[in-house]
């Protein structure tokens, strides 16, 4: 049988190292996802392998934004690490605790170098869905919670779209985060402005789970007041 997971090699910008980097081998097969888009896959979860970290230097990147740091951010993480001794080993197949321990890594670089709000925001949503997986719920419902408030700042202070995401989504994100948290007034603000949008209804899917979620925000709410 075919390994599910291959690997290369690349150099670390900050140690100027090279290390195992763990590659998924194929397109993952997605069974279905959740409200928040947390996605589900047949085989192998690729969220595992969202995050880069080097093996020499404990340096911990987003795949994307590994290769793209400023001298500035470079030399900020290099003076950090130059004192310490890592030894730490992510490449291979990674089980959800590595997974996790790689997110934690990646958070910490990135707000050591002030990343920007939506980048947090990813991360730390990703690292909720994988709290998610292993049923970790009050750490899931934490990281979700940071996810929503990295969102929120980055509706109001970026240019869009951010990463992947249109306005109307990210303000749906916000929506669904705070529901799914227990923020059910700050649920039902943010829902309203996706469900009210002109713009929104240019994306169906958006303003379709924006309407259900503004419903259960809507019950939600009913409940607490009796």
């Amino acid at each position: 049988m075919v390994e599910p997971t291959y690997s290369v090699e690349k150099v670390c910008l900050v140690c100027e190292k090279n290390f195992s980097v763990t590659r998924l081998r194929g397109r993952q097969v997605m069974v279905k996802q959740d409200s928040d888009f947390c996605a589900y896959f047949q085989h192998v979860n690729p969220y595992y392998y969202f995050v880069r970290v080097c093996c020499h230097c404990g340096y911990a990147a987003e795949d994307p934004y590994f290769d793209d740091l400023s001298e500035a951010a470079k030399d900020k993480i290099g003076n950090f690490l130059g004192t310490r001794t890592v030894n730490i080993n992510y490449s291979g197949q990674r089980t959800r605790e590595q997974a996790i321990a790689s997110y934690k890594l990646a958070i910490y670089f990135a707000e050591l170098i002030a990343a920007s709000a939506g980048r947090m925001a990813e991360l730390y949503l990703r690292l909720g869905w994988v709290y998610r997986e292993g049923e970790q719920v009050a750490e899931e419902k934490l990281a979700l919670t940071k996810a929503c408030e990295y969102y929120e700042q980055a509706l109001m202070r970026e240019r869009f779209p951010i990463g992947t995401l249109s306005e109307a989504a990210v303000t749906y994100l916000v929506g669904e985060l705070a529901r799914r948290t227990g923020q059910t007034e700050k649920a039902l603000t943010f829902l309203s402005k996706v469900v009210g949008s002109p713009a929104a209804k240019l994306e169906p899917r958006v303003t379709s789970l924006a309407r259900d979620a503004w419903h259960q925000a809507r019950a939600a709410r009913d409940q607490e007041q009796g």
